[in-house]
């Protein structure tokens, strides 16, 4: 990766000037989303660390920055022939908000097996959805065939001059709101938001330290890059930057501007999403939760710099969003279940719950098993799912199950 110095004005496509553009261009279409200060995050890392707070855009992302500024550089005749683009998320969403809002017809492409909700909030908007493929790659292939067929226009989500345009304007707030910042943090997925965000940054302050962030299960820019073989794939917490290939376009950005790319694994995103619900109050994606993520699992890199990290989404599933805190929960020894061994008898489940009541512990619930298990047939094992309030007070209650003469174990999470 080149340094800043390494970098020659004319050797990219967009300019701070064409960022600046996009910033007027799509003023009062955009919230101008607050960049804040954490105190309790500064004192966990050791670094000054700044949020800036994409995920109260109208569709909870970044995206719609570009997606509006490709639509309002398109000619009329574009305009009402329509858009099509191929996506499963963001693009998707902010694409087909602001084509609505403008009386651009929008049609998405998306695998079949896309979420439904993401398929009614898409359609929410008033476009099209067309369901094709199992892959994206299958609905990226079917959306530039329509896109010949049909004559309409396609608005990549990444690889685009004017996507990566509107994403830079992101740091032209960023920097106006926290002047001071000297490290920015970015995740990459194609890479469109680090290819805006970097060139507005490093015209700003050439000085400046520009760091990206992708999941351990997609490396696919860092391995572009230091022109290693590594695999894509697997469920990954932070799905909107889980690219096989990046752009074209964006890895010539990266390449020029990036610092360093450093890659974060599912329990460091995860860790990541439930400290700014619990710290912050606001629901990030595992996607915007990235660059908190790389800050707290390498503390040292940023201790006592000014850090600005973007969370660009905050498109997550209930549910999901539900098991990534109770796991957390778990991780940090305020949920736990316990397996005990047990004799077949009478009062052998009071005796136990005696010491967790003496231990002022919540029982949750209690599963028994007695014909599933290596145990002699008088035997059994009972798992007692509990909650105390840190992991010291676990660490308590285990030693008086010991000392009860109790063979007692956790079930650990992965």
């Amino acid at each position: 990766m080149a340094t800043a110095a390494s970098i020659q004005p004319d050797a990219l496509p967009v300019t701070l000037a064409d960022i600046q553009a996009a910033a007027t261009r799509i003023a009062g279409s955009i919230i101008r989303t607050p960049t804040l200060h954490s105190q309790t995050l500064s004192q966990m890392t050791g670094a000054r660390v700044w949020l800036k707070f994409e995920n109260h855009q109208f569709t909870a992302a970044y995206k719609e920055r570009g997606a509006l500024n490709t639509l309002l550089q398109m000619s009329p005749e574009a305009r009402a022939k329509g858009v099509i683009a191929a996506s499963a998320g963001n693009h998707a969403q902010g694409l087909a908000y602001h084509g609505h809002r403008l009386g651009i017809p929008v049609t998405i492409v998306m695998p079949k097996p896309t979420p439904t909700v993401k398929v009614t909030q898409t359609e929410s908007h008033q476009a099209t959805v067309i369901l094709e493929g199992e892959t994206f790659d299958a609905a990226y292939a079917h959306a530039r065939q329509l896109e010949v067929e049909r004559g309409l226009t396609f608005v990549h989500p990444f690889d685009h001059p004017h996507i990566i345009a509107g994403q830079g304007t992101v740091a032209l707030e960023m920097l106006a709101d926290a002047p001071n910042i000297d490290t920015v943090v970015i995740p990459i997925g194609g890479g469109g938001l680090f290819s805006g965000m970097g060139t507005a940054a490093r015209a700003l302050k050439p000085g400046i330290d520009l760091v990206g962030v992708q999941a351990e299960l997609y490396p696919s820019m860092y391995a572009a890059l230091k022109q290693v073989d590594m695999a894509c794939e697997g469920d990954t917490l932070a799905e909107g930057i889980a690219v096989k290939r990046p752009g074209a376009l964006t890895s010539r950005f990266v390449e020029a501007l990036a610092d360093e790319i450093l890659l974060v694994s599912e329990r460091d995103l995860e860790g990541a999403v439930s400290l700014l619900l619990q710290i912050e109050k606001t629901v990030v994606e595992g996607a915007g939760a990235a660059g908190l993520a790389a800050l707290l699992a390498n503390p040292e890199r940023f201790r006592g710099r000014e850090v600005g990290i973007v969370l660009c989404g905050g498109n997550i599933d209930t549910r999901l969003l539900a098991n990534v805190l109770l796991r957390d929960l778990a991780r940090s020894g305020r949920l736990a279940r316990l397996r005990v061994r047990l004799q077949d008898r009478p009062g052998a489940l009071f005796n136990v719950a005696r010491i967790f009541d003496e231990q002022q512990v919540n029982i949750i619930e209690v599963y028994h098993q007695r014909v599933f298990t290596s145990l002699p047939a008088k035997g059994l094992i009972t798992d007692i799912e509990c909650e105390t309030r840190d992991r010291a007070h676990l660490d308590r209650l285990i030693a008086a199950l010991h000392a009860a003469d109790y063979k007692v174990s956790m079930v650990e999470l992965a």
